[in-house]
């Protein structure tokens, strides 16, 4: 796309909505009074999505949890030049091999999610080293128990994901006195606030020493089931893992079986790989997993800002300008390049 193109005329913005995400999500139709007279909107839904393809010059996938866009994109006619999702994973759309191997611009939600579920993160290993479950449980019963719980400061935890989310969480840990280390696809030294970032591929020996593991990586190829039963073996028994990437990097099963024998403390997980979780699935049960419905980065306000966000990277688009939060579709996420 050119930097100096400014467009003519009225252009076309699809907008792939859903009449609800069960269990909450977003709304059907985003905010975009802003683009008033500015772009004819048209919505869709899984149904009419291909039938608007190849008018559309521009896509905003508001239902990120929608496959929609897979089964739509593949067929004749032209296709829109720029596709941004309402998420900070894209591994839904990159999972479309015509999309990836077209020129279309993917753009996404990142900037938005990274305190609020830094925030969460950080709940969850308050609420897990001071024992909140056990406490609200005892109360339920009545019961006078006095407890000793684990002191959080001094600890030590492995964040593996280095994008903002990451490094929002690294920082947030740090203010509870947490000492942190990071994790990425590639190794870089002199970072200005965690010193090393690790490559992935030495995260087997830093697991051990690790009280706490928190997966906040995007979903690739290379990072698909990267905790199973060997990760887990690698964890000393008094270690908590949280995960708020995506519900396929945890192989589920053996997490329930490290959970079961005891080979880590606790877990809790705010993705999964079939959402939503159904009511039969044996993960609601499992001793010291704490289930959340994909909400960590969900605070008041957060449908109004992708929707900003959108508008002012649709702003930059229309007036042939750089967008922001451009997706490499050979990585699977934003080089630090491409952002804001």
């Amino acid at each position: 796309m050119s930097e100096t193109t400014v467009r003519a005329g009225v252009p076309v913005l699809c907008v792939l909505g859903s009449p609800g995400v069960p269990g909450g999500g977003l709304p059907n139709r985003p905010n975009l009074e802003r683009l008033s007279g500015r772009a004819r909107v048209e919505y869709a839904d899984g149904d009419s999505l291909a039938a608007l393809l190849p008018v559309a010059d521009v896509l905003l996938v508001w239902d990120f949890a929608s496959d929609a866009v897979r089964r739509a994109w593949p067929g004749p006619g032209r296709r829109p030049e720029w596709v941004h999702t309402a998420s900070a994973g894209v591994d839904r759309l990159l999972s479309c091999p015509e999309l990836v191997d077209s020129k279309t611009v993917i753009t996404n939600a990142r900037g938005v999610f990274d305190q609020p579920i830094a925030e969460y993160v950080a709940g969850l290993v308050l609420a897990l080293a001071k024992d909140f479950r056990g406490s609200w449980e005892l109360q339920r019963q009545r019961r006078w128990q006095h407890r000793e719980t684990m002191r959080l400061a001094g600890t030590h935890a492995i964040v593996v994901g280095s994008g903002p989310i990451g490094r929002a969480i690294g920082r947030t840990l740090m203010a509870l006195g947490v000492e942190v280390e990071l994790v990425g696809r590639t190794e870089r030294s002199g970072d200005p606030e965690f010193g090393r970032i690790h490559a992935s591929g030495v995260l087997g020996t830093l697991l051990p020493s690790a009280d706490w593991v928190v997966c906040a990586a995007p979903l690739t190829e290379s990072t698909a089931g990267m905790f199973d039963a060997a990760a887990f073996a690698r964890m000393k028994p008094t270690a908590r893992f949280v995960n708020v990437g995506r519900g396929a990097h945890v192989v589920q099963e053996d997490l329930v079986e490290a959970l079961v024998s005891h080979r880590i403390a606790a877990a809790a997980l705010d993705v999964f790989a079939d959402e939503p979780l159904p009511s039969g699935s044996p993960l609601w049960d499992v001793p010291g997993l704490l289930v959340s419905p994909h909400m960590s980065g969900d605070t008041v306000g957060w449908r109004d800002d992708l929707a900003r966000q959108f508008c002012d990277n649709f702003d930059r688009w229309a007036a042939g300008e750089p967008l922001f939060n451009v997706v490499d579709k050979q990585l699977g996420y934003v080089p630090d390049r491409s952002a804001p």
